[in-house]
């Protein structure tokens, strides 16, 4: 008999939160404002239990498809961003209507794929979620449908949710589906389909379990789901497949109740990370610490800071993994810099407070938080 194991999202912190096109816009209706209303409800009481949530909401599509009339999905590029410019409008006023009445703000940010593979933009788009998670407010995300081509877009929110989980380093990402979760099989061609409860991240299994997009109003289907799940167990991070429609399902997870598809990260978020920084090949540079700074990374487990490195070698840009090493060349530590070399160079030996009058602005208070270091 297999013992009853509790939600994955129990003891999750920060949570990234998927919600289709299907059910924001009640299958391709227009925005259900009780959904989200119920949805924005449940939200707010895990903003009270002390977790912080990202919202990715697919909708804009499919509510400017209904604002405009038209029953099918368009396939050219140029509509598509029609669409989404018309659907948007709708979409973002009705989260912060419904997310108003718990005293919640939200915050729109829309996203493409350039904007997650160039360093700076990353790094930027890190700093402002990580500072309105801060702020209590809800960010709302999307991908960037009015301007998106083929070559930049991310094909599906599955995949986007999955990014921003990896960005954020969350802990978990649920996927809000019109489905209970995955099944071994189609259910409505296999009677013996069998409900996969509990498994593995990555597990090959799944994507052979998993089929195509089976609707005309979103793009995904299962299979983007169970790859999504894949690339944010990358960054450690669980994901939970649970349908939307399930009353209270967001809270009842967050009590520990196993509800839907829950695929397990096979290691630990601060383990993956750190394994990735440790195997990272291409060094951007080297910082040179002085005493003070080695005690406070070897000894003390702190950020660095500008103030403790004496020397700058080599050329890197910000988002650029470099080496910390002591007087004697010994690599003691690599990070995320948060400034390029030639800044780096500008504010060493001085204390944080100095930066901006040097630079002309502050990009972080620390060269390299700690949470994007790893001793070695």
């Amino acid at each position: 008999m297999q013992v009853a194991k509790p939600s994955l999202l129990q003891n999750s912190k920060t949570l990234i939160v998927k919600v289709g096109s299907s059910l924001v816009t009640n299958n391709g209706e227009g925005l259900d404002k009780t959904a989200i209303a119920a949805w924005a409800a449940q939200i707010s009481t895990l903003i009270a239990q002390g977790k912080q949530v990202v919202l990715v909401s697919s909708g804009a599509v499919a509510e400017g498809m209904q604002r405009l009339g038209w029953k099918k999905r368009p396939v050219e590029v140029n509509e598509l961003q029609a669409a989404a410019a018309v659907g948007q409008m709708g979409l973002v006023q009705m989260y912060e209507s419904c997310f108003a009445q718990h005293g919640l703000h939200t915050a729109q940010i829309l996203l493409t794929h350039d904007d997650l593979r160039d360093r700076k933009r990353y790094l930027n788009a890190r700093s402002t979620l990580k500072t309105l998670l801060a702020l209590k407010v809800i960010p709302i995300i999307n991908e960037n449908d009015t301007v998106v081509t083929e070559e930049i877009r991310f094909g599906d929110n599955d995949t986007l949710g999955a990014l921003v989980a990896n960005l954020i380093e969350a802990d978990a990402l649920v996927i809000l589906t019109d489905q209970q979760g995955l099944y071994s099989a189609d259910p409505r061609k296999d009677s013996n389909a069998q409900f996969v409860q509990f498994e593995m991240a990555g597990n090959p299994a799944l994507e052979q379990m998993a089929g195509g997009a089976g609707s005309n109003v979103g793009t995904g289907g299962m299979l983007t789901k169970i790859l999504a799940a894949k690339r944010a167990a990358n960054s450690g991070a669980h994901t939970i497949i649970a349908s939307g429609r399930e009353p209270s399902v967001l809270v009842r997870l967050s009590a520990g109740e196993a509800i839907g598809t829950h695929l397990e990260a096979v290691q630990m978020k601060i383990v993956a990370k750190k394994q990735w920084l440790a195997d990272h090949l291409r060094i951007g540079g080297k910082l040179v610490l002085d005493a003070g700074a080695v005690n406070v990374l070897t000894k003390e487990g702190k950020s660095l800071l500008a103030i403790g490195v004496v020397d700058v070698q080599g050329a890197f840009e910000r988002g650029d993994v470099v080496a910390c090493v002591n007087a004697d060349g010994v690599e003691l530590a690599r990070g995320i810099v948060n400034y390029n070399s030639q800044e780096v160079s500008r504010i060493k030996r001085k204390p944080s407070h100095e930066i901006e009058q040097i630079l002309g602005y502050v990009e972080e208070s620390e060269l390299i938080h700690r949470d994007n270091m790893v001793l070695l």
